[in-house]
């Protein structure tokens, strides 16, 4: 794999070609003074000072040592300095209206990834965010995000430096009412559709064997018209989640191997695949004996919500009283 590749993928890059086909989404620039207090590990981990009270969460602290959280009281002025919060109010100011643009919640995505696995400990528990400071909290408690500041090339052959010269905030319309089962990564070769894979391994959803036929016809024409030598790369792969009304949307664009999951493929079959004729296959999970526990890639991940409500936490309380009602039950000829 070259930089290249991995460069084209950046959401700043393949955006503005495919905005009409993706998800509203808005590009902020960060500055360097932003990464650094991104990835010091050196200070106790302080929230942004906002401009705007109301957007302003509670100034907290991450004390390494016994791992509380506290609020920072006013003490002397020592510790008024040693604690002394950043702030970054031309970049909040700028968030602060592409936030209210888009629509008033967005989700957060720096050059290639979300901070997916610090979703615990925003307000909502979800990714979605409603002002500044829930956007560097996300930032600042994430660990994936550590590839994109830290190793963005090491799979790369050409690999001459560890991170992009410049870092971006990307700022996507937050989606209430996704469905799990309609998002799917297709994978391209040498320009041919060579694969498309439910995201959504975990889960066996009986309406896509019912539609798979149709979604197969959706997945090929769109790739045609919309993708095929579109994208700069010869392989690559990309996301795309397709709505009631069988539009499609992007979601995202990945490289070709490398840190990019296979899901129901392996890369060595995808590999093996010559990448010249119009064979592929559609991969869905078919039976509940293929689900394949423990590997969450749900609809647009980013947009995972399991609050209170949400499909999600419906499915989880349906799931869990079946087991409630199996594990009551006597078993057969007992």
């Amino acid at each position: 794999m070259k930089t290249e590749e991995v460069d084209c993928c950046q959401i700043h890059e393949w955006y503005p070609k495919f905005k009409s086909v993706s998800i509203k989404t808005e590009i902020h620039e960060l500055p360097e003074s932003f990464i650094g207090y991104l990835l010091d590990d050196s200070k106790p981990f302080v929230l942004p000072v906002s401009i705007n009270d109301e957007d302003a969460l509670p100034n907290r602290i991450h004390n390494p040592v016994d791992e509380e959280d506290f609020v920072v009281s006013e003490g002397s002025d020592d510790e008024a300095e040693q604690f002394s919060p950043p702030s970054f109010p031309e970049l909040e100011t700028d968030i602060k209206r592409s936030i209210e643009s888009i629509g008033g919640a967005v989700f957060p995505k720096l050059n290639w990834s979300s901070p997916k696995d610090a979703a615990w400990i925003s307000p909502s528990g979800t990714l979605r965010c409603s002002s500044f400071s829930e956007i560097v909290l996300l930032l600042r408690s994430s660990d994936s995000l550590v590839h994109d500041l830290c190793h963005a090339y090491d799979s790369c052959a050409d690999k001459t430096s560890s991170r992009p010269k410049k870092f971006f905030l990307a700022l996507r319309k937050w989606q209430p009412s996704l469905r799990p089962e309609m998002e799917f990564r297709c994978f391209v070769k040498n320009q041919h559709l060579v694969g498309v894979s439910q995201r959504e391994t975990t889960t066996f959803y009986p309406v896509l064997l019912e539609k798979k036929d149709h979604l197969t016809r959706l997945v090929e024409k769109f790739f045609m018209e919309r993708v095929h030598q579109k994208f700069p790369s010869d392989s690559y792969t990309f996301d795309i989640y397709i709505t009631r009304d069988d539009r499609i949307k992007i979601i995202d664009f990945n490289p070709w191997g490398a840190f990019t999951l296979p899901l129901l493929f392996s890369w060595e079959e995808l590999e093996e695949n010559p990448g010249e004729g119009e064979c592929w296959d559609f991969r869905i999970v078919e039976s509940r004996l293929m689900v394949r526990p423990g590997l969450k890639t749900a609809v647009p991940y980013d947009y995972l919500d399991t609050g209170a409500g949400s499909g999600w936490d419906e499915f989880l309380r349906n799931a869990n009283d079946e087991l409630s009602r199996q594990a009551g039950c006597p078993e057969a000829g007992a």
